[in-house]
């Protein structure tokens, strides 16, 4: 069982659109153009509503999930991100382990709650070249609630748009699992292998 906090309503559907942090990258010239950014975004957003909306079981909703982030996500980076200064000294088949046992800890964590937000929607309403990537701004709707601000950071350094990190109102989703991963290398001391052997069993 779980021992991390349980995801708030607000992250659950956002979480689907975005994996990574832009802030804890180096800099890097911008490729993509604020169009095909945004286009990004509006791709998930539809990809998100027809999972919600797919009538499938719990599991494969968690499967799908899961595939849409490493479709979208650039995922080695977001797992070294995550991970935080222990990824420096680690191997390259500790992070792809690491990154494996990250995305399907974050499909669990938020996935099992999708069918919470049938009805939302999210629009693009905006987007701007920081030099280091394109954050796309973007209005999420929900029926139980009014709507919010929510910036998607993408860049192309794979060679495709992907997503990087998304701020809710102002807090990076990525700063903040990197608090939940670290606490959990705490509690495994410290140990990269221990940790994503504990992550397979989370959210």
């Amino acid at each position: 069982m779980s021992c991390m906090p349980h995801p708030t309503r607000r992250t659950i559907i956002l979480t689907g659109l975005a994996t990574a942090g832009a802030s804890l990258f180096p800099g890097a010239a911008v490729a993509l153009d604020t169009t095909q950014a945004s286009a990004l975004v509006m791709q998930v957003a539809d990809e998100i509503t027809r999972i919600i909306n797919s009538g499938q079981s719990e599991n494969a909703m968690i499967r799908d999930f899961e595939r849409m982030m490493v479709r979208y996500g650039d995922m080695p980076t977001i797992a070294q991100s995550v991970l935080g200064p222990p990824a420096r000294s680690a191997s390259a088949g500790q992070i792809s382990a690491f990154a494996e046992a990250f995305q399907g800890y974050m499909a669990r964590k938020y996935g099992r709650r999708f069918r919470e937000f049938v009805g939302g929607t999210v629009t693009v309403t905006g987007a701007q070249d920081t030099g280091r990537y394109v954050e796309v701004l973007s209005t999420v709707s929900m029926p139980s609630q009014g709507p919010f601000e929510v910036r998607f950071r993408v860049w192309d350094r794979s060679g495709r748009p992907l997503f990087i990190d998304l701020l809710i109102e102002g807090v990076s989703l990525v700063i903040s699992e990197r608090a939940e991963i670290g606490s959990l290398l705490d509690r495994n001391g410290g140990s990269v292998d221990a940790t994503t052997a504990a992550l397979r069993n989370l959210g």
